[in-house]
């Protein structure tokens, strides 16, 4: 069952209990990370290598010099699209300019099976693993080395709840939403419940009209599931919902037929997905946070066992959690965490999202593993409901 580590125990809501399994003693702490800077209560120190913060190791340049020897290149399996990667590849590439990165885009289940596969076979190229597919991670985690034991100096410098799991830590923090055609759906939805008002209203003309992941695939059973658990009304708009609904595999496919008016809404999609089709969608497609319940995955990055480049994976790495690295994951439509984000228009922030669901309306999820009795069970009770 999920277990919690909530940030105040004193005060615990339901939802929040379901908060993300924290495994280290990272604390709170000020803007950090710009060069030169210094970590907080931490003095400077002329030790350290030119171009990094105060805080890194006095030689941590190594690191870099073993990157170039490398070659600098860099393989990464991950479930994030292109325009996702695109600004924080482009910094990272502007910061260390040998290096060469190649980030494919699989399906959530995929990067985890592909790599373990690919392990099985003593030819793994894969150099890092991200992916918002609690599930999957957890239970790719449980297995005997399949990730590289690394301290990144940024742990420090971080919310307490961005170490997911040994190993692992939050590229960032993405609500899961719904998203709806403004041209087709009469009243504009703010929550679960208030699409299953609308859909229950006219369910003939709503049959097959709205779409949600997926539930036997890894992210659609986690966001699933952790809705269900987190609110203890859900499954009275689920059961009005569902038999309406059908299942897609991927956010991608659902933003297209939303926008194609294929489907006139869609819930529990990826805001990495959601954002930027509302922002390149003039207005026809909306992406809200849903006010009775709102599910943030921690969008897990790590680095492989034998990552064949691990110099420029630990590079790479300690630059997604600076200051200059999740500037550059809200530019890319992902919402990053740190406290000195610039918060300009397009970018997106979990203090954002804390704001618009509140602080008691956040779902959590947890990076362990759902027993396969429940997982199995939840799957036929869901499944069981959709329409056909």
């Amino acid at each position: 069952m999920f277990r919690s580590s909530p940030l105040n125990p004193g005060s615990v809501s339901r939802r929040q209990a379901l908060g993300f399994g924290v495994l280290g003693a990272a604390t709170l702490a000020a803007a950090l990370t710009g060069c030169g800077s210094t970590g907080a209560g931490k003095p400077a120190t002329n030790d350290v290598p030119e171009g990094f913060p105060t805080y890194y190791p006095a030689d941590y340049s190594k690191i870099a010099e073993e990157s170039k020897a490398e070659g600098g290149k860099l393989t990464i399996y991950s479930n994030t699209d292109q325009e996702n990667w695109a600004p924080i590849l482009r910094d990272f590439k502007a910061k260390y300019p040998w290096t060469q990165v190649s980030a494919d885009n699989l399906d959530s289940d995929e990067v985890f099976q592909r790599q373990l596969s690919e392990m099985a076979t003593g030819k793994a190229p894969a150099d890092m693993l991200v992916s918002n597919a609690v599930q999957a991670w957890a239970s790719y985690g449980e297995k005997s080395d399949t990730l590289m034991a690394y301290d990144s100096p940024e742990t420090k410098q971080l919310p307490d709840y961005a170490q997911l799991m040994p190993n692992v830590w939050a590229m960032s923090l993405d609500p899961v939403g719904i998203a709806y055609n403004t041209a087709l759906m009469k009243d504009a939805p703010t929550s679960i419940a208030g699409l299953a008002k609308t859909v229950a209203s006219d369910a003939a003309s709503y049959k097959n009209t709205i779409t949600t992941r997926d539930v036997k695939g890894a992210w659609g059973f986690t966001v699933s599931h952790a809705f269900a658990e987190g609110n203890t009304d859900a499954w009275t708009g689920l059961d009005e919902i569902l038999p309406s609904a059908r299942p897609e595999s991927s956010s991608g496919t659902q933003k297209e037929k939303i926008l194609a008016g294929e489907y006139v809404a869609g819930f529990f999609i990826s805001s990495a997905v959601g954002y930027p089709a509302e922002k390149a969608s003039g207005g026809l497609v909306k992406f809200v946070l849903p006010t009775d319940g709102t599910v943030v995955l921690g969008r897990g990055i790590g680095i492989t066992p034998k990552a064949p480049h691990p110099a420029t994976a630990k590079l790479f790495l300690d630059f997604v959690l600076s200051e200059t690295g999740q500037n550059a994951v809200a530019e890319g439509g992902l919402s990053s965490y740190r406290d000195n984000v610039q918060l300009t228009e397009g970018r997106h922030t979990y203090q954002e999202v804390e704001k618009v669901a509140g602080k008691d309306g956040i779902i959590r999820v947890p990076y362990t593993v759902v027993p396969d009795a429940d997982v199995t069970a939840f799957v036929s009770k869901w499944n069981a409901q959709l329409g056909s």
